[in-house]
């Protein structure tokens, strides 16, 4: 059975560094790892390797060394205030890293505005090779999937793309026949995790689960082998499913371990 290429997200292991967390993908078999490189946050933990040319030296050596490349750049915010110009070195080092994707989160309640945002990040994005792949999140001005196929439609733009996240898939009102005509253009990667069928009351709680406490595939509720029987059999898998009890106890190394294997059980369900 042939199983998609595997990539580490960069939550399942946020204390890690680029390329620590390269590392720990190497030791867990995955192909590729993706990178936090801006916070979601004021003050919050990332590794802006445009500002540390010592960390992006020994990123791209553990590269060359394990043959694990990166996948994605996280996070690119659009906001009312945001400037596509600003993103431009951040672009550089996905260049450099070899990236292919970036991960896009919708941050302006404008629709009109974000879709012009975002048709110019896209634009400036292309010359040094990297998707856009717009995130919807229930508590974002993207909250769900229908939103993200108008926006995505809207721009017009050859390397945009939806991203389908099991948890914001499964916590918005989406419905898994909304994927069927989801343009295969439009899909780059995909990012694989569980939880329970009861979401958190508030959006505080949605935000914490996500960030802090999902499950492992196949150990919850959401229905994970219908959602990739509906997506692309090659899309590349993105691993994220952090937990810091759970990590602090067992470790980052064997919390990773856990996560990757868990996903690969789940997705050889699926393998058609």
């Amino acid at each position: 059975m042939t199983l998609p290429a595997l990539s580490l997200a960069q939550l399942i292991a946020l204390p890690l560094n680029p390329a620590q967390l390269l590392r720990l993908a190497a030791d867990t078999g995955c192909q590729a790892a993706g990178v936090r490189l801006l916070s979601t946050t004021p003050g919050g933990v990332a590794y802006p390797l445009m500002d540390d040319p010592a960390g992006l030296r020994e990123a791209l050596a553990v590269v060359a060394d394990t043959g694990v490349g990166v996948f994605d750049l996280e996070v690119a915010g659009l906001t009312p205030q945001h400037r596509t110009a600003d993103f431009l070195p951040f672009f550089d080092v996905g260049r450099r890293l070899g990236a292919r994707a970036v991960l896009v989160a919708g941050l302006d309640d404008d629709e009109a505005r974000l879709i012009a945002s975002y048709a110019a990040f896209c634009e400036a994005a292309a010359p040094f090779g990297l998707t856009c792949d717009l995130e919807f999140m229930p508590w974002t001005a993207v909250p769900n999937l229908r939103t993200a196929k108008r926006i995505v439609g809207a721009v017009r733009q050859p390397n945009a793309g939806v991203l389908v996240d099991a948890l914001h898939f499964f916590r918005s009102d989406s419905r898994l026949d909304e994927l069927d005509d989801l343009p295969r253009e439009w899909l780059h990667y995909a990012q694989i995790c569980d939880g329970p069928a009861q979401p958190p009351a508030t959006v505080e709680g949605l935000v914490h689960a996500a960030r802090h406490g999902r499950w492992l595939p196949g150990e919850g509720d959401f229905d994970l082998t219908g959602l990739f029987a509906r997506l692309p059999a090659d899309l590349p898998v993105s691993i994220e499913v952090p937990n810091d009890e759970r990590a602090q106890v067992l470790g980052h190394a064997a919390w990773a371990q856990q996560a990757v294997d868990a996903a690969r059980r789940v997705l050889q369900q699926g393998v058609r």
